[in-house]
């Protein structure tokens, strides 16, 4: 609600409204990488949706509400991706969607950080990281690189699999009007 009258507000002050951009699959990347009997393993994900509103000069006024399908996990493994996607890991069957939610975005000259709240399966979390924006085709380019800790969003248990995984984003938001 504090978010929703304080966009509102600067809405009413600027005389304008902020840009509006959704994600797209299509020139976007979300990848993590996890060690599993010490040996790298990496994914994907794809299934993007959500709202984002952005000005890369007022980053105090953005807000990401993001969304990606669980079930689209994909390590180039069908056996292990079918694991996964149980319930032991991401029980997509029950949580289909993960999703973040910024409460803060702070930064200028494109190097921003954001602070948020993750929800994996039934567990959120709030998680800060530093991102890039450059404007891209009617939209922008969002990259920036983040660790969890498994074990906080109940995912995996006791296994061979390190507790810590690394995410890579690059998401292309592109402006509503230009859909």
């Amino acid at each position: 609600m504090k978010k929703a009258i304080l966009f509102i507000l600067t809405a009413l002050i600027s005389g304008s409204v902020l840009a509006q951009y959704k994600p797209t699959d299509q020139g976007s990347s979300l990848n993590f990488t996890i060690k599993n009997f010490g040996i790298e393993a990496t994914g994907k994900f794809t299934g993007l949706q959500g709202d984002i509103t952005f000005d890369p000069a007022n980053p105090a006024v953005a807000n990401f509400d993001v969304t990606i399908d669980a079930a689209s996990v994909n390590t180039d493994n069908s056996l292990r991706d079918s694991h996964l996607r149980g319930d032991s890991y991401f029980d997509v069957k029950n949580y289909p969607r993960i999703h973040f939610v910024s409460t803060k975005v702070t930064g200028k000259n494109g190097s921003f950080t954001i602070t948020g709240k993750l929800t994996i399966k039934k567990q959120t979390k709030v998680i800060s990281f530093p991102f890039s924006a450059m404007s891209s085709a009617g939209g922008y380019l969002f990259k920036g690189t983040f660790s969890i800790n498994r074990k906080d969003f109940d995912v995996g248990g006791t296994s061979t699999i390190s507790d810590n995984l690394d995410v890579q984003l690059n998401i292309l938001a592109k402006s509503n009007s230009s859909h």
